[in-house]
């Protein structure tokens, strides 16, 4: 969906771009976020361009300012993973909430919004579930090749887990997208992701 010029989706985008080129760690020469929030767009333009407008804001925002929420400000275990992804649905959450009112949206549209990036009932809420399908793909063909990269020491029954973790938590419209040859998986991965696949039901 491309945003019409003075609009409010216009403004959002803005915004939400604005803030994310403030992040101070950069992929391809471009600040993380802000080439994050791109890519979700790209992919939803792919997968369903079709989606609510809500929907188009809450991908956009999806990793808004995520750098101010480091996980080493959390224990560096299980507990600790899951307590700071929980901190960081809530931060990008609020915060997107916050950009969509400024950019000229209603509260119902802004409570859309929150609900959708905070992951909020995700099996209940079509939308909630939309951005995780719109994140796992992003993650399958733009990161997964280089967080292998970064993760030497990972075994193949871990990388397994972690394949089939994604898919688990993507619709049955989202992994045949995955599986459609509409997307760039990388190809020294794909016998591993075969593999796991082959067990997910």
């Amino acid at each position: 969906m491309t945003a019409p010029a003075d609009s409010p989706m216009e403004r959002a985008y803005a915004l939400i771009d604005a803030t994310n080129a403030e992040d101070p760690h950069r992929d391809q020469g471009v600040p993380k976020e802000l080439l994050y929030g791109r890519r979700m767009t790209e992919m939803l333009t792919r997968y369903r361009p079709d989606a609510a407008e809500t929907v188009w804001l809450a991908v956009r925002a999806q990793h808004v300012r995520r750098w101010e929420v480091p996980r080493s400000a959390y224990p560096m275990d299980k507990v600790g993973y899951h307590q700071w992804r929980s901190g960081l649905y809530r931060f990008h959450a609020e915060l997107a909430g916050r950009l969509v009112r400024e950019a000229g949206y209603d509260e119902e549209t802004a409570a859309r919004v929150m609900l959708a990036v905070g992951k909020k009932q995700l099996r209940e809420n079509p939308e909630s579930q939309l951005v995780e399908d719109v994140a796992s793909l992003v993650f399958l063909e733009h990161y997964m090749a280089d967080f292998a990269t970064g993760k030497p020491d990972y075994t193949e029954e871990k990388w397994l887990g972690i394949i089939a973790k994604t898919w688990k938590k993507m619709s049955s419209q989202a992994r045949a997208f995955a599986l459609s040859g509409n997307m760039v998986l990388p190809e020294h991965l794909l016998p591993l992701i075969r593999k796991a696949l082959a067990d997910v039901p």
